[in-house]
C-alpha cells in the first residue's frame, strides 16, 4: 500500500479529507505550521517538507494546500503530484484575486471576520447542507489568525510558471473559487464544487485512486 501525504486548504486540516474513502492507500496528513514573519512561500513549503519522510513521496495538495505541495516539490523529488480544486500555475488563479496585490484588504480585515462561517462563504463554497457548513465553519474558527492572513498574501503575489512533471490535477466544473474555466485538469469532476470531496466524494476518490495507482504520466 503506497503513503501518500495530504496537504488540506486553507483554513481547513486533515477533517477536509474526512468524506473520501482513502482505503487505497497510507495517509499522513501534513501538519500546517505558523509562518515566521515574512516568510516567503518557498521558505514555507521548505520546513513544511521536514514532515515528509518517504523518499520521493506522492503528495495530494487541496486548493491553497496544493499551491503548497507545488513549491514542495521544486526542492524534493517527488513521484507525483496530485491537485484538488488546486492550481498548476499562477495563470489558473483569477486575475482579480490579484487585485489585492494593490487593495490589500486581507491585510486589515479582523481575523475574526475571516474565521468565522457566514452565508458569503457558504455561497462561494456551494454548501447547503447543515453539516458541512457546520465542519467548515468548526475548520476556519480554529485556524491560526496569522496562517489565515499569510496564506491570503501568498495566494495574491504567487507567481509560479512550472510545474512537476508527473503531475495530476482534478477539478470540480462548478468551482467558484478557482473557476474550471481557468484551468486545464486531466480529470473533471461534473458539478464538482471547490469543496468537491464534500458534495462528490464518491466521484473525487475514485479519480485519486486512479491518479495514486496509475504509473508515471
Amino acid at each position: 500500500m503506497k503513503t501518500v501525504y495530504f496537504i488540506s486548504g486553507m483554513g481547513a486540516d486533515e477533517r477536509a479529507f474526512g468524506y473520501l474513502d482513502l482505503s487505497f492507500c497510507k495517509p499522513v496528513f501534513v501538519k500546517w505550521i505558523k509562518p515566521l514573519k515574512g516568510e516567503t512561500l518557498p521558505s514555507y513549503a521548505a520546513r513544511l517538507a521536514e514532515q515528509i519522510r518517504e523518499p520521493e513521496p506522492i503528495l495530494v495538495g487541496l486548493s491553497f494546500g496544493g499551491l503548497v505541495a507545488g513549491e514542495i516539490a521544486k526542492l524534493i523529488a517527488v513521484k507525483k503530484l496530485i491537485l484538488l480544486s488546486s492550481a498548476k500555475t499562477a495563470s489558473e488563479i483569477p486575475f482579480y484575486y490579484k487585485l489585492l496585490r494593490f487593495l490589500p484588504f486581507h491585510h486589515i480585515i479582523s481575523a475574526s471576520f475571516l474565521r468565522q462561517g457566514n452565508r458569503l462563504g457558504y455561497r462561494i463554497q456551494r454548501m447547503a447542507n447543515r453539516e458541512d457548513k457546520k465542519l467548515f465553519t468548526v475548520m476556519l474558527s480554529v485556524t491560526d489568525a496569522d496562517l489565515l492572513k499569510w496564506s491570503i498574501h501568498q495566494l495574491v503575489h504567487w507567481k509560479n510558471k512550472s510545474y512537476p512533471r508527473h503531475t495530476h490535477q482534478i477539478h470540480g466544473t462548478h468551482d467558484l473559487m478557482i473557476p474550471y474555466l481557468f484551468v486545464r485538469p486531466h480529470d473533471t469532476v461534473r458539478g464538482g464544487t471547490h469543496l468537491m470531496l464534500m458534495n462528490k466524494p464518491a466521484l473525487v476518490s475514485g479519480l485519486l485512486k486512479q491518479a495514486v495507482e496509475s504509473r508515471e504520466e
